[in-house]
């Protein structure tokens, strides 16, 4: 290791890997899988087993504006994360009548995520502007 101390070494070895990992967790984020991505300089492998690849948790997305949900109706299985994110210049909320869904006030960027764990429909308004109605369906 010419012109390299251990320390500076591992450090680099290190600071890449971080930079790697949290690339990877973006991507993801974003719906890209990490399966081909680049793997991370590391000691020698060992033989592994094959396992079994998990499928990435279902998000469905409701955008807020022009004081409308939009759509709508999103349609997503149960154990789907559901991220309303507020489009308009107007604050909005996103809060159903049982008390289940019950966001802050939104401002203008600002998002609110739940996770539909039961089938059923689930009607929701924005409190701040009751005209505006949205409903979530969630299938077995």
């Amino acid at each position: 290791m010419t012109g390299f101390s251990t320390g500076r070494y591992r450090t680099r070895r290190l600071v890449t890997a971080a930079v790697l990992t949290a690339g990877a967790t973006v991507l993801a984020a974003c719906g890209w899988s990490t399966q081909n991505a680049p793997s991370t300089p590391s000691a020698p492998s060992t033989p592994s087993t094959p396992s079994t690849p998990t499928a990435p948790a279902a998000t469905g997305h409701v955008s807020i504006k022009n004081f409308a949900f939009s759509p709508a109706t999103v349609t997503v299985p149960a154990g789907t994360t559901v991220i309303w994110t507020n489009e308009d210049s107007d604050a909005h909320t996103v809060t159903d009548k049982g008390g289940m869904l019950h966001s802050p006030t939104l401002d203008t960027g600002a998002t609110y995520q739940y996770t539909f764990t039961t089938p059923g429909q689930y009607s929701y308004l924005c409190s701040i502007h009751p005209f505006m109605l949205g409903t979530v369906v969630v299938t077995p």
